[in-house]
């Protein structure tokens, strides 16, 4: 079976299988697990960050820096197709007692003059705007990533109105890898990150969420309040710390295999159109001559797994798990789907 429904489907090689097997670890939430504390203090030192707090999911990560940097009633500006917003199950009023300012941005990246004209003003009746978010890469957008100006930009803007500035780093390593620019030069200019493991790095679970000193020994007592203090974690760590050692530079392979698919379906005459590819991701809207579910059972059929993404727009991923054997056979069956 060949899975592009998302990156978060690949498995741990037998190299990270061995590295989790051997290493030692402890209780963390006495925060003794010598295998967290190092991916913590890996993760931090990478990005140029303080402190890192080991979490579950990317969500908990999120949802913790929301309700570390907020108070109720505040509002947090993000774009509209943040992760935060759409999929994180209402976690920012659920959570936080918050709410979203949605700002439409260029494929799901906002700049620093939207940030400016949405800032409430100081008056009684109006909400605290205290806190800005942006997705790097943009999930929903299909992949695309900030400039670091563009983020450099936002975060002046942060600094000059005095709000916090979150980074939702889940997919930040494929990023990087297209931006040109530095885990240090991202990790300066955010109050927090969310660093996701689970994607295309391939570990099977966690996310790091850095800040300061201060802002970490908070975070940690709300991880604890949602249930994230896990015991034993270290085993999951060291598959993380694989995971930043031996799969951050593959990601280019990645990349090119999206493109590569990216491309040939321009040219299929079921396809209405498909957004640029940027890293991993490819979002393409289906013509009326096909069903969208018609289409995903076709493929299923067929072997290949994907997943809705809109009334007509199915997304495709690829991964550590998706091979250049696997890109061919997918090529082979969509220039195969009948239509109606």
């Amino acid at each position: 079976m060949i899975d592009l429904r998302s990156d978060t489907v690949t498995k741990p090689t037998p190299n990270m299988l061995d590295a989790m097997f051997k290493t030692q670890v402890g209780d963390d939430v006495f925060n003794e697990d010598p295998t967290v504390l190092a991916l913590q203090e890996k993760v931090a030192t990478l990005f140029g960050q303080e402190a890192g707090l080991y979490c579950p999911s990317g969500t908990m990560t999120n949802q913790i820096a929301i309700k570390v940097h907020t108070q109720p009633g505040d509002e947090v500006l993000c774009d509209a197709s943040s992760h935060i917003y759409n999929y994180e199950g209402g976690g920012i009023a659920f959570n936080s007692g918050v709410q979203a300012k949605l700002i439409v941005g260029e494929r799901g990246r906002i700049n620093a003059a939207q940030v400016k004209e949405n800032i409430n003003p100081n008056f009684d009746w109006l909400t605290r705007t205290s806190l800005v978010s942006i997705e790097n890469t943009c999930n929903r957008a299909g992949g695309s990533y900030y400039s670091l100006e563009n983020m450099k930009s936002i975060g002046d803007v942060c600094k000059e109105n005095k709000l916090r500035y979150h980074l939702d780093g889940a997919r930040i390593f494929n990023a990087i890898t297209e931006g040109k620019y530095t885990t240090k030069e991202v990790g300066m200019l955010f109050d927090s990150i969310s660093v996701c493991l689970s994607k295309g790095l391939g570990a099977p679970a966690g996310s790091v969420l850095l800040g300061s000193k201060e802002f970490i020994a908070h975070a940690r007592r709300v991880r604890k309040v949602l249930g994230g203090g896990m015991r034993q974690a270290g085993y999951l760590a060291a598959a993380g710390i694989y995971a930043l050692d031996n799969h951050v530079l593959r990601l280019k392979e990645d990349h090119v295999r999206a493109k590569i698919i990216g491309k040939a379906m321009c040219k299929l005459p079921y396809i209405a159109n498909v957004l640029e590819v940027d890293s991993n991701i490819i979002i393409f809207n289906l013509n009326d001559k096909i069903s969208s579910e018609k289409f995903i059972t076709q493929l299923a059929t067929n072997g290949v797994k994907a997943v809705g993404f809109g009334k007509q727009a199915i997304r495709f991923v690829t991964h550590l798990d998706f091979t250049d054997q696997m890109l061919e056979e997918t090529l082979v069956i969509l220039a195969a789907i009948k239509m109606q």
